[in-house]
C-alpha cells in the first residue's frame, strides 16, 4: 500500500493553529503552545510564520476567500429551501473559523488587517441578505418605508450571524463551541435568522418557511 505523503509543514501548522484557536480562543494559545502541540521547534514555526499575527492573517485570508465565494451565490437563492441552505452554509463557515467571532473585539483591537477588512465583510453579508430578502419577499420595487424595513431586517440578520456564537458561548462557556455541539448551535442560529424573514414573506412562502423552521427546530441549550 502506498503511504500518503505527509502534509507540508505550513499546512500542518495552520490546521493545528485553527483547531487550537477554535477550541481555546486565540488569546489563550501561544506560539510556545503551538510548537509543543506540533512537536516542532519554535524556530521551525517562526520560519514558516514569523509571528502569531501571520497565523491569524493567513487563517483570516482563507476564511475571507471562502466567504466571498459563498456570498456570490446570493442571486442563486430562488426559494425558502435555497435560503435555508444558504444560511446554514454561512453558519457552517463561521463555525469552521469560529475563533474569529469568539474573539472578534479582541482581534479587531490589535490586528490591523482584520480591523480594515471586517467592516467590508459585514457590508457584503448585509447586501447578500438584502438580495435574499428581496427575492423571497417579491422583487417589485418597495416604497421608501418598506425599503427601510428591509434594510433593517438585513442588518439584524447580519448581527445574528456575527454574534450568534458569542451568545451560545455566554450561555454555555464550557461546552458551546466544542465540535460535538456544532450541529445544534448551527441549527439554532439558522432558525433565528430565518425567523427574521418570516413576517416579510407572502402567505405561501411564509408557510413553507415556517414548516422548515419547525422541522429543523433545534434543541434548546
Amino acid at each position: 500500500m502506498t503511504k500518503k505523503a505527509p502534509r507540508r509543514t505550513a499546512e500542518r501548522i495552520l490546521g493545528t493553529t485553527l483547531e487550537l484557536f477554535n477550541r481555546f480562543g486565540e488569546p489563550n494559545v501561544s506560539t510556545t503552545t503551538l510548537s509543543a502541540e506540533l512537536r516542532i521547534s519554535p524556530g521551525n514555526l517562526y520560519y514558516h510564520f514569523p509571528s502569531k499575527d501571520e497565523l491569524v492573517n493567513t487563517l483570516f485570508d482563507q476564511y475571507e476567500g471562502r466567504l466571498y465565494e459563498l456570498l456570490a451565490a446570493d442571486e442563486d437563492v430562488a426559494d425558502v429551501e435555497d435560503a435555508w441552505f444558504f444560511l446554514h452554509s454561512l453558519f457552517e463557515l463561521i463555525w469552521a473559523y469560529r475563533f474569529l467571532y469568539r474573539d472578534l473585539n479582541h482581534l479587531l483591537s490589535r490586528n490591523r488587517r482584520l480591523e480594515t477588512h471586517f467592516p467590508a465583510i459585514l457590508l457584503r453579508k448585509r447586501a447578500a441578505l438584502r438580495v435574499l430578502l428581496d427575492t423571497l419577499a417579491g422583487t417589485a420595487a418597495p416604497d421608501a418605508s418598506e425599503t427601510r424595513q428591509r434594510d433593517a431586517v438585513a442588518a439584524s440578520m447580519v448581527v445574528v450571524l456575527t454574534y450568534w456564537l458569542s451568545y451560545e458561548y455566554v450561555l454555555q462557556p464550557r461546552s458551546a463551541l466544542e465540535p460535538e455541539n456544532a450541529q445544534d448551535a448551527l441549527l439554532r442560529g439558522a432558525y433565528h435568522v430565518l425567523g427574521l424573514l418570516a413576517p416579510h414573506l407572502h402567505a405561501e412562502p411564509r408557510a413553507h418557511l415556517q414548516a422548515l423552521i419547525e422541522a429543523y427546530h433545534p434543541a434548546t441549550p
